[in-house]
């Protein structure tokens, strides 16, 4: 049912409110009507319709001063009429949208009607609420009239959904924590302020947490470690997030100090995953004017819980990216990373015309130390045999863990015979100290065969192959000049392969 006011105003009527119809010109006729006969006359009918509008409807002056509002401003603003009538407008108005809402004051001024304009305000009790503006200018009574929504929660429902997407996009398209971690900070600073902001893990081991991710539009130099610290932990031991600034009541003894400092203005959220907390989500301004309130806890909570499930997400990505190309036990590279490995390799070395080598290692009498003494000195034995390899390879070269007992090393950048010899005398030497494990001195060393590409192979399976009898012919050797003990055997080098 439509409603029509004498002063023809227009009013419809939606499912659930009452609304004004923004873009009808008789609004703001009416308005600056009753504005101009509010001094002389009794207060008119359209005024008591005004307050009772879900809408607010505010007058301003050339100057930037309200000059009337409409009941419906104290919902919104937290402040009375009587408080809001002379009051400068862009005082409520949040410092970081002042500048563009004056930019839209001056063209409305300049006749230039305003439609849908949206902005945020600064509310009495410190909260901050998204408005939605529709203003004109009546150049006759030079009066800017603005009828005001509160579209606060329409547009922290909008900014969650596109926070939950944004950040599931992020963890699903970058490559690595710090990349995710970046684009948090993008996402984090769209809706709240964050010119510093700080991902702190904790570290148990290390007694306090590290720092993954932390920067600053200010010095690199001058990042506040320390307090982010004490804040990690406190919100890892509270799980709650917490509002830090110099007015800042009821805090910890140990925050107290920080409290105090000058310009200081935190807001910590814990990483909480169903393991517990990982960790702690930050954001510092260290800005005259900054205003993180109550409103910004919620929000940088639910941006944490986002960012904990993105990284549990990453963190297991990254499990299974290793278990796929390492091997469990060593930590060495496992068969699919050597493969991969030797194709590239492969690759290059005949596009430079280059050599390289591949060595077969097995443990001679590795069978009597698993009958002997258990498979868990076994494979004590294999970590430790794995751990003296990986010291005595160059950075371009590549040990992996075939399987059981089996060693592939590759050697690139042309080998000579002498260069494998050299690689195979370390190997050889290194194993020549007893490995003490669980009690034991077990002096044990490996068989080794060597083939090179191109003279004994072009491709990753013949190669692979010709070492593989290289090495057998080694261990052969080796078992007739096996010592006496059988768990202290002797590796030959394959005859021709010197």
């Amino acid at each position: 049912m439509a409603y029509r006011h004498p002063c023809r105003y227009r009013l419809q009527r939606s499912s659930t409110t009452l609304k004004a119809d923004h873009t009808d010109t008789s609004l703001y006729r009416a308005v600056t009507k009753l504005v101009r006969t509010m001094k002389t006359e009794s207060r008119p009918s359209l005024e008591t319709v005004l307050d009772l509008m879900l809408d607010a409807v505010c007058v301003v002056d050339a100057e930037g001063h309200f000059v009337y509002v409409s009941a419906a401003c104290e919902s919104i603003f937290g402040y009375t009429q009587e408080e809001m009538i002379g009051r400068q407008m862009m005082e409520l108005v949040a410092p970081e949208d002042r500048e563009r809402t004056l930019l839209a004051a001056q063209q409305v001024m300049s006749g230039q009607p305003s439609l849908h304009f949206e902005n945020r305000y600064i509310r009495r009790d410190g909260k901050r609420v998204d408005i939605m503006w529709s203003a004109r200018w009546s150049e006759g009574d030079q009066l800017r009239v603005g009828v005001a929504r509160d579209v606060t929660g329409r547009k922290r429902s909008e900014s969650l959904q596109e926070t939950v997407y944004a950040i599931s996009e992020a963890a699903h398209n970058t490559a690595d924590l710090t990349s995710l971690f970046e684009q948090v900070h993008q996402i984090t600073g769209r809706l709240i302020p964050a010119p510093t902001c700080f991902v702190a893990l904790n570290a148990p081991d290390r007694g306090r947490p590290t720092f993954p991710y932390c920067r600053t539009g200010g010095d690199p130099a001058r990042l506040p470690l320390e307090p982010a610290a004490a804040l990690c932990a406190e919100v890892t031991r509270t799980g709650r997030a917490l509002l830090l600034t110099a007015n800042s009541e009821g805090v910890c003894d140990n925050l107290k100090a920080l409290a105090a400092t000058d310009s200081f203005c935190w807001l910590a959220a814990p990483l909480a995953t169903a393991q517990g907390c990982i960790g702690a989500l930050l954001l510092n301004d260290t800005a005259e004017n900054a205003t993180y309130c109550e409103q910004d806890i919620d929000l940088l909570q639910f941006i944490a819980n986002q960012v904990a499930t993105a990284i549990e997400r990453k963190q297991l990505q990254a499990r299974l990216e290793r278990m796929a190309q390492y091997d469990e036990l060593t930590g060495l590279p496992n068969r699919a990373f050597l493969f991969d490995r030797l194709k590239t390799a492969l690759a290059r070395a005949r596009r430079n015309d280059e050599r390289l080598a591949v060595l077969y290692l097995d443990l001679d009498g590795f069978k009597q130390v698993n009958d002997g003494y258990g498979h868990s000195v076994g494979d004590l034995l294999l970590q430790a045999f794995a751990q003296r390899l990986t010291q005595h390879i160059r950075e371009t070269d590549t040990v992996a863990r075939m399987g059981g007992d089996e060693f592939v090393m590759l050697l690139e950048g042309s080998p000579t015979a002498a260069d494998t010899a050299v690689v195979v005398t370390h190997i050889l030497a290194a194993m020549h100290a007893p490995i003490e494990l669980a009690g034991l001195a077990l002096a044990i060393q490996p068989s080794i065969g060597v083939a090179y590409f191109p003279e004994h192979g072009t491709d990753e399976a013949s190669l692979l192959r010709r070492a593989d009898e290289a090495m057998y012919q080694a261990k052969s050797a080796s078992a007739r000049q096996r010592c006496s003990s059988p768990l202290a055997v002797d590796t030959l080098l394959d005859k021709d392969q010197r």
